[in-house]
């Protein structure tokens, strides 16, 4: 219901509850017809016959559920692949063949497949089921004047519902009442700091992370009280739009999908025509078709690459096992490809740049300017003389605020004045609270000024709490003497906006603690100097009052005496300037969205590197994206590094730009705001730590540590496993092709066959698991981050590389006809020649996997040694090429027979002889690829 555009235009239903009109934005109507609108009561809420009318009408507070089809559908759907074309087609040839263990092989490899693609569908619906839990909890309500606990699924629109610190937000509500309420509603807009809300009536295009006269669905409220009416239930509130927008979004398919899916369909029609001339040519020759039939059989038996599902699995899985050592957590195997071609990455702020805890930097006191050391909360770090370096880090903690009593009070009013906490699980430190106040309070504890102390003897008898038009907080503490009697004078503290804690202000401290005069312009050069650095600036002022007197806001008007001001922020992380630098070295773009503010954003932008200096302000906002006519939008998001204020809409836009622009973006997110665009990224990356379950279902990866500088980490990882891929395509396509080429020439031929069907699916299945699945280890090549990313258009196989196969499978077509002519020549049998034939085919693949372990660099380049497995595997296909030549069982198996030593020789000489033909086509061609 809370939108500006009418329901329709989004097929939402209207759902202005008692008048059944369009829906208005209830941000930007006055409280009275708010509640007019909505036929309820702000004081006694609804009647309990009034609810039971309109949970009728409108129906339970859930979202509403979707799905994908049945068990059946979503299995019937894996199939729709080429790939799985080609490998069913394999199995009908060999089952043809009776070769029904192999049939049963390649069958099991199309049912891992399925089962592999099932998971993956149902994942993705888990990422749907993730939001209905957030709006599964119990609601304080007033229903006929009377409070009442309520399921969060009976509320109605009009309902009065009550809020607590602590509180879950059951649905989108108008605020009517509140005091000192503040909502964390960063999992919603991105917006790092909790929100601090009012009832002012806003306009109508503000943006939802601005309305602070609303609370919404699945935000948590971590301060205060309030009531608000409900405005929107399940599928319209502002979660429910996002639920839409997850719904609507279908996942991108990676570039190896497509690629694979491309050239399987071509793989496919080649061997089919290929199959199909072979056969009528031999029909023409006068050959018996069922003859030709079985001839054609084995050109597809042996065009086809049956250890390619294998082989992209087993490298996919290992990059897998790779990027999880380096804290990636991979979710669906052929993303890992996906971030090797990656050409633009759109990351968060929050946690992911930064270090996602608020750290007060410098503290200056009208005395003078003061460095805060350490990062983060744990108490770690000292108060230094700006400027002190090594001389200043002798220090001992607190002694600067020994030496300066303004100091002193500025560090006890933000650690006094302070309901935040600052509590150790484990090896870590955690907040309770506003991350603002807790850093204040982190500081005062670096400054050797305890809080907790003072509290103990000063106990807090009243407080004014921060609201966003009073922009301050204020506590009173009435000192206690050990006999329980009470001092002469209270004392109160007060931290806020530098503006409003100015008003407040008519004297300042020195480094005495003498009061003098407010040199107001003076302090605001200084917060404005802070501030554009990119810090947050609050002020902090003390005062007394006579014991017994009430805290008021005008108790404190043109009274206190302001005591300094302290600038925090957000660290960046230290690895993710360098990492930033890393993706810019790879043609990699690096893009920040967030729904922070644009000042914030911008300076972390330019502090890791984003933007060329911290002067470049190439920053939109979202309100800014709106006024881009679409047509615009793609050229504008191209130049932009920076969008801030962004809602998940707008976030869907701007990754849809980048693709449209032939980019393959990878988008990084953790909170329920960023689900839908990390479903429409092709790559997804949720937060592990600070992410929410909605966030991480909707990923196609989880950083367990929230850097940066992992995703850097695993765009290297996939840029290795494409290359491997490759490497392993080229190397078993001129074995498919050779074997294909072999068949073809006898049947035009009209000769006899030399290697058979079952000779060519024992080469095909043992040197893909021996030889060619070892290619899957092989080690990141120097480089690999130092140049650009693949096009997102470039085929799977180059021009370059297309050459190189149809030569090796030239030679291996030569090599063997030539070495099963000589050896029927010189008096071997059938099956000799053909068990000779059929070891051509494996030295010569095996001396080439050496030539494959690099595209264009020797292997004496890349280290001999380098991947052990590469020899592990050569070892284990010599020894089953011995067995298949020497051992009795096997030969009757295959139809084989023992060679001579002299054919051994003749086979490893057509052996070295290719690969010296390969080492120099890849010596002249090395600068093509």
């Amino acid at each position: 219901m809370e939108k500006t555009r009418q329901a329709g235009s989004t097929g939402r239903r209207p759902a202005a509850a008692a008048g059944g009109t369009a829906d208005p934005a209830h941000h930007g109507l006055p409280l009275h017809e708010v509640v007019l609108l909505l036929g309820t009561d702000h004081v006694q809420g609804l009647a309990s016959a009034e609810v039971a009318r309109r949970q009728v009408q409108f129906g339970a507070n859930v979202l509403p559920r979707s799905r994908g089809g049945g068990i059946f559908r979503k299995l019937a759907r894996q199939f729709n692949n080429p790939l799985v074309y080609v490998l069913l087609a394999a199995a009908a040839v060999t089952l043809f063949l009776g070769e029904y263990l192999d049939s049963g092989v390649i069958l099991a490899v199309v049912l891992v497949n399925t089962v592999i693609g099932f998971v993956q569908e149902v994942r993705a619906e888990a990422a749907l089921d993730a939001l209905h839990s957030l709006v599964r909890t119990r609601a304080a309500v007033v229903r006929d004047g009377q409070r009442q606990e309520v399921p969060s699924e009976d509320l109605v629109p009009g309902d009065l519902v009550l809020l607590d610190a602590g509180d879950k937000v059951p649905a989108d509500l108008r605020l009517v009442r509140l005091s000192g309420l503040r909502a964390d509603e960063s999992a919603l807009t991105g917006e790092s700091d909790a929100v601090a809300k009012d009832e002012v009536v806003l306009p109508l295009t503000t943006p939802v992370a601005d309305r602070r006269n609303m609370v919404y669905s699945g935000t948590l409220v971590t301060a205060g009280t309030g009531a608000g009416v409900v405005v929107a239930i399940g599928g319209e509130t502002e979660l429910g739009e996002i639920h839409r927008l997850m719904g609507a979004v279908q996942p991108v398919a990676t570039p190896l999908t497509q690629k694979l899916a491309r050239f399987s369909m071509t793989l496919t029609v080649a061997i089919l025509a290929l199959a199909a001339v072979a056969f009528l040519a031999g029909v023409a020759r006068g050959q018996e078709p069922a003859q030709m039939f079985t001839a054609a059989v084995a050109l597809a038996v042996g065009a086809i690459p049956e250890g390619l599902p294998a082989a992209v699995t087993v490298t996919l899985a290992i990059g897998v096992r790779r990027m999880a050592r380096r804290r990636a957590v991979v979710r669906r195997l052929p993303v890992v490809e996906t971030l090797g071609s990656t050409t633009v990455i759109c990351s968060d702020k929050t946690g992911t740049f930064t270090e996602n805890q608020m750290t007060v930097r410098a503290i200056w006191t009208p005395a003078g300017t003061y460095d805060v050391t350490g990062s983060g909360y744990g108490p770690e770090g000292r108060i230094l003389p700006a400027g002190a370096g090594v001389r200043g880090a002798a220090e001992e903690a607190g002694g600067a605020a020994a030496a300066d009593v303004a100091l002193h009070w500025s560090l006890l009013a933000g650690g006094a004045c302070n309901d935040a906490k600052v509590i150790r699980e484990g090896d870590a430190w955690q907040v309770q609270g506003d991350p603002t106040e807790a850093a204040m309070l982190v500081a005062a504890g670096k400054g050797g000024v305890d809080a907790a102390h003072f509290l103990a003897a000063t106990p807090r008898r009243g407080a004014l709490p921060f609201t966003s038009e009073r922009q301050y907080m204020a506590t009173l503490h009435s000192p206690r003497l050990p006999d329980g009697s009470a001092t002469g004078q209270d004392t109160v503290l007060v931290k806020g906006a530098v503006e409003r804690v100015l008003e407040l202000c008519s004297r300042q401290m020195d480094s005495h603690g003498v009061e003098g005069h407010l040199t107001t312009q003076a302090v605001l050069e200084v917060a404005h100097r802070f501030a554009g650095t990119g810090l947050r600036v609050l002020a902090t002022a003390v005062m007394h009052l006579p014991a017994g007197t009430a805290l008021s806001d005008a108790n404190l008007h043109g009274h206190m005496t302001l005591t300094g001001l302290q600038a925090m922020f957000d660290p960046p992380r230290e690895a993710a300037a360098a990492a930033v630098r890393a993706c810019h070295q790879a043609g990699v773009a690096v893009k920040m969205i967030t729904g922070d503010h644009v000042g914030t954003a911008a300076t972390i932008a330019g502090a890791v590197g984003i933007t060329a200096d911290r002067a470049d302000r190439t920053a939109l906002t979202g309100t800014e994206l709106d006024a881009i006519p679409a047509d615009q939008l793609p050229d504008a998001v191209e130049r932009a590094t920076v969008f801030a204020r962004v809602s998940p809409e707008q976030k869907l836009r701007l990754i849809g730009a980048l693709q449209s622009r032939g980019h393959v973006a990878a988008m990084t997110g953790d909170g329920v705001n960023d689900a839908p665009a990390l479903r429409q990224a092709n790559v997804g990356i949720a937060m592990g730590r600070s992410g929410t379950e909605v966030a991480k279902e909707a990923s196609d990866i989880v950083l367990t540590d929230d850097d940066f500088a992992t995703i850097e980490a695993a765009v290297e990882e996939g840029r290795n496993v494409f290359d491997n891929l490759t490497k392993f395509i080229v190397w078993t396509l001129p074995t498919n092709m050779g074997e294909g080429l072999v068949i073809l020439v006898a049947i035009l031929a009209g000769a006899t066959l030399p290697v058979l069907p079952t000779q060519i699916l024992w080469i095909n299945m043992t040197t893909a698991v021996c030889l060619g699945l070892m290619l899957a280890f092989e080690p990141k090549e120097p480089g690999l981050m130092s140049r650009p990313p693949r096009a997102p258009g470039r085929p799977l196989l180059t021009w370059t590389l297309t050459l190189r196969i149809l030569l090796v499978s030239t030679l291996l077509v030569a090599g063997t006809w030539w070495i099963f002519e000589l050896e029927l020549a010189g008096g071997a049998s059938l099956a000799e020649a053909r068990t000779a034939a059929v070891n051509v085919f494996v030295a010569v693949e095996l001396f080439y996997l050496f030539s494959c372990r690099s595209l264009t660099r020797s292997v004496w380049r890349i280290g001999f040694f380098s991947n052990r497995w590469v020899i592990l595997g050569v070892l284990v296909q010599a020894a089953g090429q011995l067995a298949i030549t020497y051992s009795p069982v096997m030969n009757g198996l295959f139809h084989t027979a023992p060679i001579s030593v002299d054919t051994w020789l003749r086979i490893l000489g057509i052996a070295v002889l290719a690969s010296l033909v390969v080492a120099v086509d890849k010596r002249f061609r090395r600068h093509a690829f």
